[in-house]
């Protein structure tokens, strides 16, 4: 029984409590799957809790195994999850996302094993491989992820990997046996799809992550190998000019995201449209201080302002990877 003066033990009091029991570790482990506004919450419940009784704390774990050896088996709520999905995307865009949703829960640990690695330890375990083994594990990677440990490699081997993901077109029977082989026990059993692995958009997206300088030494080799390729690449990148085609609302998601000073160097480098578009989505104070440190500001190498525009870039995908902003691809609009 919970004393008198307690607040209500609400899901996100359970939730503060279960975590204070815990291991920092542990803790700190649980907390990376949260999104930002729930951490905000839990952290916030945590430091309400006050003194909570044995019989408290008894009552909450109970509660939990209670919850736990009841669940039915998520299996039966497949068909609810596509249902929902698809109504709410489409199919089209909802079958790309229903595969992942699902292959994450059945057996998808051994990628990503590879995605909570640190970057350089995967490019040590890949980099002596065979470079259509390295383009395979990478096309599986996040796009982050893949362009860390494309970053660590050196430029021949870093090109020749890009321009295998290019024209990857699949995982045959003997290259996935193989790949399992050299991933060992944490990619058995993983289902790796055909499908939409690969390709023109997985090379354009791990390019935009890359520097500039590895990103054109990349390209050229492509165009060495198939000039029309190249440009299909060139196509799908999305390139900082593009943020012009974003409109108003995404523009100021965008800069609740991004820091002034990052947002002063970004422009330093961009044509005076796409300067107009960000400073009139600002209050009228806020772009006069934007405009003027700007003008004060000294030459910047433009490798710092390239740096800049890539990270704005990287902010952008996630948003619109999250449904947040939506980006324009040539005649596609997708978010």
């Amino acid at each position: 029984m919970a004393t008198p003066n307690a607040a209500p033990m609400t899901g996100l009091r359970r939730a503060a409590v279960m975590l204070l029991m815990l291991e920092e570790e542990a803790a700190s482990e649980v907390f990376k799957h949260f999104p930002p506004t729930l951490i905000q919450k839990v952290s916030k419940e945590m430091t309400r809790l006050g003194d909570l009784s044995h019989q408290d704390i008894k009552m909450i774990l109970d509660d939990f195994h209670t919850e736990v050896t009841n669940s039915p088996s998520m299996d039966r709520y497949d068909d609810y999850i596509r249902s929902v999905l698809t109504k709410a995307l489409g199919n089209e865009r909802a079958s790309s996302l229903i595969e992942d949703v699902l292959d994450q829960r059945h057996g998808g640990v051994g990628i990503d094993a590879l995605n909570l690695m640190d970057t350089p330890e995967v490019a040590e375990m890949i980099r002596d491989e065979h470079p259509q083994i390295i383009a395979t594990i990478l096309i599986h990677l996040d796009r982050s992820q893949a362009a860390g440990v494309l970053e660590l490699f050196d430029e021949r081997l870093r090109n020749d990997v890009v321009l295998r993901i290019a024209t990857f077109t699949g995982v045959q029977p003997a290259a996935l046996q193989e790949l399992t082989e050299v991933l060992g026990g944490m990619l058995d059993g993983q289902n790796l799809k055909r499908s939409k692995m690969g390709g023109v958009r997985t090379a354009a997206e791990i390019l935009n992550l890359l520097s500039a300088g590895q990103e054109d030494t990349a390209l050229e080799n492509i165009r060495a190998y198939n000039d029309e390729l190249a440009q299909k690449i060139v196509d799908e990148m999305f390139l900082f000019e593009n943020l012009l085609d974003l409109d108003d609302r995404s523009i100021q998601v965008v800069l609740r995201q991004v820091e002034t000073t990052a947002l002063v160097v970004a422009l330093k480098g961009a044509e005076e449209p796409l300067v107009e578009k960000f400073l009139r989505n600002m209050s009228q104070r806020a772009a006069q201080l934007i405009r003027e440190e700007m003008e004060t500001r000294g030459p910047i190498r433009l490798s710092q302002v390239e740096a800049e525009q890539k990270a704005i870039l990287a902010v952008v995908r996630r948003l619109a990877d999250s449904g947040e902003v939506m980006l324009n691809s040539g005649d596609d609009t997708y978010v």
